[in-house]
């Protein structure tokens, strides 16, 4: 009896290539372990975690490392092994979600007015250029002072204080592929604009966009992480690494644990980030190696 049961379509050969090339550069295996640790301690902190991360325990306050808290105690008498679990969701959310509201609405917007042009690309060029010239912080502090400190205001504060970068980046790509001659070609015989951009363009867009995405990425942690040692992010007691930091500040020569282990822990998800992301430029991009563009 025969089976009927449909033999699944293999991997276009580039595909395959592709994640052949992605698994074979140490800079996106190391990377990508990395963050994926951090993003699993984030996911199952609940589990992870072998204390609550807020219950106080004033009689064991600023204990060392030892077999029962790995990373000591804090002031409160909290472990700081389980904050720092639990510290790793907001430090991403105020990673992650940033750098989404950025990249949609910044590719987006790049990409309707390099492909148009005309006075749209003018006028947006010029405003481009207007808040490219304060710094991304200084944006999201204004921000946050209207909305008031928080996760999710700090969260959109950097969001759309990363648009203009996107807006730019996206743009010149887009510029730039519409000279190329198949481009021209597709144009030519009648191709519809939604086709042309989603069928023949976009391609040229994505991979710098991605490199983009992930270094914005640990940009954005590490602004978060900047906003809440200022006070502005989330409030105690949830954890956050950048609140840990500045808690810790104060007991610096006495526990030096409770600044060193949550700047480790940021120190370890920017770089693997940006580890990440040169990895995916050296694979996704050719122009980072010279290569011609096919």
């Amino acid at each position: 009896m025969l089976d009927a049961t449909p033999t699944p379509a293999p991997l276009p050969e580039t595909t395959v290539r592709l994640w052949r090339r992605l698994l074979s550069h140490r800079s996106v295996v190391v990377g990508g372990i990395l963050f994926s640790l951090v993003l699993i301690a984030a996911l199952f902190a609940n589990w992870l975690a072998p204390f609550d991360p807020v219950d106080t325990d004033p009689v064991n306050a600023l204990q060392p490392p030892s077999g029962e808290h790995w990373m000591g105690t804090d002031q409160l008498g909290r472990d700081v092994f389980s904050r720092v679990i639990h510290g790793a969701r907001p430090s991403l959310i105020m990673g992650l979600v940033p750098m989404l509201i950025s990249s949609i609405i910044g590719t987006t917007a790049g990409m309707i007015i390099g492909y148009y042009g005309r006075w749209a690309d003018l006028m947006m060029t010029r405003l481009v250029d207007i808040a490219l010239a304060f710094p991304p912080i200084l944006l999201a502090l204004t921000v946050v002072a209207v909305l008031g400190p928080g996760l999710w205001s700090i969260a959109l504060a950097l969001g759309l204080s990363g648009i203009p970068f996107y807006i730019r980046m996206a743009r010149g790509q887009v510029i730039q592929a519409k000279e190329a001659p198949f481009v021209q070609t597709a144009i030519a015989i009648g191709a519809s604009d939604a086709r042309v951009m989603f069928r023949h363009i976009i391609h040229r867009v994505f991979p710098p966009i991605l490199v983009m995405m992930t270094i914005h990425v640990a940009g954005a942690i590490l602004a978060g992480a900047a906003l809440s040692f200022l006070g502005l992010g989330i409030p105690p007691p949830n954890p956050e690494w950048g609140n840990m930091i500045q808690d810790g500040r104060k007991f610096v020569s006495l526990s030096g644990w409770l600044a060193f282990f949550p700047g480790v822990a940021l120190a370890i998800t920017v770089f693997a980030t940006n580890l990440l992301g040169d990895g995916l430029r050296d694979v996704l991009d050719p122009r980072s190696k010279g290569e011609p563009i096919r």
